[in-house]
């Protein structure tokens, strides 16, 4: 699988000239023409990216019919907003090469875990339809998500619960409150906000379930689409889940969600 540099000549706010100043993505496609696409994020507090949170979450969505994008964001010592930037970018360009890749440019989603759940948040809450006077063609391309997934997403960078490391490696020691307020996605949500699907485990303390709970809260205020799981146990990180006795089940409820909303004829 080939990665693909979002931006060949270089990004914007590139500090340097190795592969984790180059934001990419690389593809994992499934037969086909119209499918349905999936940004896959993994989190690791805007400090690296979890393995285990991206080629296993791909091939899963690829099991389901569902062509995968695992997105190498910028991380620490980059700050916001490089990393939004380059989630947005992902999506624009696979919206702009749908042909290429046999991808619907209407049926475009993000999926992230952890940090990588907030930088998901993030690009469900802050995004625009594209600029049609802009010289790049792929930024003339909308980078709003058609879709959702929060896997034990950081939500919220307030106490009392923010992920405090997540909140450092993206926005300093003291970062300005207005920033602060406009990255905590559940102030941000609206009724344009993407349908969500969105799992936690109730007794994990690295990022507590109140995220998902406070997103979920604002999804309904105003009335947008989504789908809550909560498991009794589990410890953070868990990724696919596949051996844990309670929040295995996310994998199965997400495949049925994602049938549900179009992007999957597999549950």
């Amino acid at each position: 699988m080939e990665i693909r540099l979002l931006w060949p000549e270089g990004a914007p706010l590139a500090a340097g000239d190795t592969d984790e100043d180059k934001p990419a993505i690389t593809p994992y496609l499934v037969e086909g023409k119209g499918n349905a696409a999936v940004v896959v994020v993994p989190g690791g507090g805007y400090g690296m990216r979890a393995e285990h949170e991206g080629d296993p979450i791909a091939r899963w969505l690829n099991g389901l019919g569902i062509s995968a994008f695992v997105l190498r964001y910028r991380v620490a010592p980059y700050r916001y907003p490089a990393a939004l930037l380059d989630a947005q970018r992902a999506i624009r360009t696979i919206r702009h090469d749908a042909d290429v890749y046999g991808i619907d440019p209407n049926r475009v989603g993000i999926l992230g875990f952890s940090a990588g759940g907030h930088l998901t948040a993030t690009a469900g809450t802050h995004y625009d339809r594209g600029r049609p006077d802009a010289t790049d063609p792929i930024e003339r391309m909308s980078c709003r998500p058609d879709a959702l997934v929060l896997c034990y997403a950081v939500i919220t960078l307030k106490e009392p619960s923010a992920h405090t490391g997540s909140r450092r490696n993206l926005l300093g020691d003291d970062p300005d409150p207005a920033l602060l307020d406009s990255l905590c996605n559940d102030e941000q949500v609206t009724d344009d906000t993407p349908q969500t699907f969105l799992w936690h485990t109730s007794d994990e303390d690295a990022v507590p379930v109140e995220n998902s709970l406070l997103f979920a809260s604002a999804l309904h205020k105003h009335k947008v689409p989504f789908d809550l799981h909560v498991y009794a146990k589990g410890n953070h990180g868990l990724g696919l889940a596949t051996d844990h006795p309670f929040a295995r089940g996310w994998t199965g409820a997400c495949a049925d969600w994602l049938r549900n909303i179009g992007f999957s004829a597999k549950a």
